[in-house]
């Protein structure tokens, strides 16, 4: 059995809104049964974690898939309007709203723990009240 060295590919690298890296191989002179449909690329799209609705910054992606070389087919939703859409967009548009989500998700964390670590305080100064004021005995334990 004789392998074919021919055939032209590349491999390319591609970060998921996951954070998951795959690794997709192209092959050039491979024929592919696409649509007769070309997908309609939005080169408009600045900033897809807007919502061109209400203005909204908490659009999220619900679903992704790979269109081509350089662009993405994402599904968007903002939960402030509950508007859903999808749109092809390139790499550069996906990479900054990956860049987006991952700010606001290092948001989310910090807030989170500033709400931990002040419930603990607060649950410490109840604790501490309750042992002051004799409402807690070793029976309890």
């Amino acid at each position: 059995m004789s392998h074919d060295q021919d055939h032209q590919h590349y491999v390319r690298r591609v970060v998921l809104p996951s954070g998951k890296t795959i690794e997709v191989v192209y092959f050039e002179d491979q024929v592919v049964n696409a649509p007769s449909v070309s997908p309609v690329f939005d080169e408009t799209a600045a900033d897809l974690h807007i919502c061109g609705t209400c203005d909204s910054e908490l659009v999220y992606p619900v679903e992704w898939d790979e269109a081509g070389p350089e662009h993405w087919e994402v599904t968007l939703r903002c939960p402030n309007c509950e508007w859903v859409g999808s749109g092809v967009y390139e790499q550069d548009h996906v990479e900054r709203f990956d860049e987006e989500l991952d700010r606001g998700t290092e948001a989310l964390v910090r807030d989170l723990r500033r709400l931990m670590h002040a419930n603990m305080e607060d649950e410490i100064d109840r604790f501490v009240e309750a042992l002051e004021a004799g409402h807690i005995q070793p029976e309890d334990f």
